[in-house]
């Protein structure tokens, strides 16, 4: 039966064999369907594998949604397309972005946009394709051939067109203003169709890392014999014209993800309160079998159930340095002494001989934060002092985190579910069926 592409192909006026061609393209099309179906399962995949969601998933997903929508449009006929428009889709570059995410731990985000300043002071921004590592690695996923990123790079691409090396300037100088645990994320450029061993090796001096085929290019070709077989000039060169050529037959190398991936990670840790009430909580080590008359508590138990909090608390923590400002113990020790039961003011003793105690000293950003529901001075002073002394705050205040992240002021922390003080509320509690309390001991020390 003859298909509606039939209709749709013209090249250059002329109309050319159509069952022909209609043929070629309505396989060609048939094949992106499928792959664009394909990457949307992927991306979905890719959204969910984070606890809370990958920012930027369902942007992903809704570029794959207009692609496939797109596709079908053709398929339909109601849309006339060349065949080298579909061999030429977004779906070759969102393809590698799927490959490069599936390829690395900890994806924080896809398709960021980050804004940066110029030395001149003029504002930019850049899409980093892959967040991953926790924010410690940004990617750039490249699908364009080997032989076109080095002719733009030799300057031999159209006017306008920036050359990978430019590209990775601007990622350094937006990472630069970017910190992540007081370092700059490290930047990979992962190649899907080959980089030529000149511009690889430019990039790893510029310090980022490379993955994929690292191509050879040939020795300078003498381009007289072309210049000669040509009836266009007649003009004798007084030299002949040398250029390099991209030999993608030859590889010199290929490189898979993490790519010599290397990041700095910090060493030290700031306790908010709500980290200390969490580590001692009776809740958190083994009382989380009771319906409290509290709704928060019995969430919190709920939750403590289902997945307990401290092996991850004791992951993050281990042989890094511990600290907690005199603010934050002073009002850790109240708030026990009020609330607290036998077996929970004997864990905070302990917790406490692990932790370094240092003055009050907020960093000046966090100083700049004005007031609001969620920042009051406490947590300012909590969270600035972290930041002085260049350390991740963990703790289970978000809302303070988004609020002072609405004010410019991003800190590095660690979020985690929170926990109460409830041993002395489990006497009013009611057991549930069929459980046994039993007490968390940690065989290697409370926090090591």
């Amino acid at each position: 039966m003859p298909c509606k592409i039939h209709r749709l192909l013209v090249y250059g006026g002329q109309t050319q064999d159509l069952e022909r061609d209609a043929m070629s393209l309505q396989k060609i099309l048939s094949e992106r369907i499928a792959e664009a179906r394909q990457l949307l399962e992927r991306a979905e995949a890719l959204s969910r594998s984070r606890l809370g969601g990958v920012q930027g998933g369902s942007k992903l997903c809704s570029k794959l949604k207009a692609e496939l929508k797109f596709l079908r449009k053709v398929e339909a006929g109601k849309v006339s397309v060349k065949e080298s428009h579909l061999q030429s889709t977004n779906l070759t570059h969102l393809k590698a972005v799927i490959e490069s995410a599936e390829s690395l731990d900890d994806v924080v985000s896809l398709l960021h946009v980050f804004n940066y300043q110029e030395q001149s002071g003029e504002k930019q921004s850049i899409v980093v394709d892959v967040v991953a590592n926790g924010g410690l690695t940004w990617v750039k996923a490249i699908g364009r051939k080997a032989e076109a990123l080095h002719s733009i790079w030799v300057g031999r691409g159209q006017y306008g067109d920036k050359s990978i090396v430019e590209q990775a300037e601007d990622y350094l100088e937006a990472s630069k203003q970017q910190l992540v645990q007081y370092s700059n994320p490290h930047i990979v450029f992962a190649f899907y169709n080959g980089i030529s061993s000149p511009m690889a090796e430019r990039l790893k001096e510029m310090g980022l890392s490379v993955r994929g085929d690292i191509v050879a290019v040939n020795s300078m070709i003498d381009l007289m014999e072309e210049a000669d077989r040509s009836a266009d000039s007649d003009e004798e060169l007084e030299e002949p014209l040398q250029v390099t050529k991209v030999d993608r037959s030859t590889i010199v190398a290929s490189v898979a993800f993490p790519a010599e991936v290397k990041v700095d990670f910090c060493n030290r840790v700031n306790l908010d309160i709500t980290t200390l009430i969490t580590f001692v909580s009776a809740v958190s080590h083994g009382g989380c079998c009771f319906i409290f008359k509290e709704k928060v508590l019995t969430e919190q138990a709920s939750q403590e159930r289902e997945e307990s909090v401290l092996p991850k608390l004791q992951a993050f923590m281990k042989n890094k340095e511990l600290f907690a400002c005199e603010s934050a113990v002073k009002d850790f020790q109240a708030i026990l002494e009020t609330l607290g039961g036998p077996g929970e003011k004997a864990r905070a003793q302990k917790l406490l001989q692990e932790i370094k105690v240092v003055p009050d000293q907020p960093s000046e950003r966090a100083s700049r934060l004005e007031a609001s529901a969620k920042i009051n001075s406490r947590s300012i002073t909590i969270f600035g002092t972290g930041d002085a002394l260049k350390a991740i705050t963990m703790t289970a205040n978000s809302g303070f985190v988004r609020a002072a992240d609405n004010q410019g002021v991003k800190f590095s922390v660690f979020i985690h579910q929170p926990r109460a003080l409830t041993e002395s509320k489990e006497a009013t509690a009611t057991p549930l069926p069929g459980t046994v309390f039993r007490e968390k001991v940690c065989n290697s020390g409370f926090v090591r």
